[in-house]
């Protein structure tokens, strides 16, 4: 019998790369997308010794409009979906280069419902297969100084959730993860290493990624994960005055001029 096939996104480091390893020892072959090729080989080759699965690196750029496109060609189906791949910016948005704003919604939001709407039909034919969702409690309020970063981070989370009850009861899944600060690269491509959000203690990927896994597998539509202070971000974001909360959200992730 053939194992499975996931497409993990993003899979060259940090949350994706231990999401990619769950998988591998779960058995699943893999489609492993990033824009780093080196790190996509040695990766792949290591998760083929390690569990004998097929593990292919597969370069691509996916915040360009046609990826999406591009990767399904590339690998025509799957049985798991890992929308992971992301990137923020941190500065007024006024400042932001416009390709850079581009980029980074057609990466967060284009990219991810695309391909989500390309690998769904053929798993509700099936009555199986799962989607992975990444999002952030970013997206549970508004964020000044990375405002296109958590309003795509807030459509993840609302387009993850709908689907999920679209296809209640079709046998597959769509689950949406939304850890906080994670100790990964995220934070230096956004500039926002400095920031008070980012200077506190970070969450370890591996530890998020078991938590995201297990959730997956259980079909739980929105995975908001330990510690307690995540689910602060989401009590504060339904019951504090929006007055509030955003000048809050803003010192999170302001930086100092």
């Amino acid at each position: 019998m053939a194992r499975k096939l996931a497409i993990v996104t993003g899979a060259s480091g940090g949350f994706g790369l231990e999401i990619a390893k769950l998988l591998a020892a779960d058995g699943y072959d893999l489609a492993l997308v990033a824009r780093s090729e080196a790190k996509l080989n040695a990766i792949a080759q290591e998760l083929h010794a390690r569990h004998g699965v097929d593990a292919r690196p597969i370069v691509a750029d996916l915040a360009v409009v046609d990826a999406a496109d591009r990767l399904f060609t590339e690998v025509s189906h799957c049985d798991v979906l890992i929308n992971n791949a992301g990137f923020a910016t941190n500065d007024r948005f006024d400042r932001i280069a416009e390709d850079r704003i581009t980029q980074e919604i057609v990466l967060d939001v284009l990219t991810l419902t695309k391909l989500a709407r390309k690998y769904l039909p053929a798993m509700i034919e099936r009555r199986d297969g799962k989607i992975l969702n990444v999002a952030s409690t970013a997206g549970l309020l508004p964020g000044p100084f990375m405002a296109v970063y958590y309003a795509c981070k807030a459509y993840v989370i609302s387009f993850s959730q709908a689907i999920a009850e679209e296809l209640r009861g079709s046998g597959v899944t769509v689950s949406c993860f939304a850890p906080g600060a994670m100790e990964t690269g995220f934070a230096a491509r956004a500039n926002a290493g400095t920031t008070p959000l980012f200077s506190l203690p970070r969450a370890n990927p591996a530890k998020m990624a078991k938590t995201a896994y297990r959730g997956m597998l259980r079909g739980k539509a929105l995975n908001i994960p330990w510690p307690p202070s995540n689910w602060l971000v989401d009590i504060g974001a339904r019951f504090v005055p929006r007055g509030i909360l955003i000048p809050i959200s803003r010192k999170a992730v302001e930086r100092k001029e």
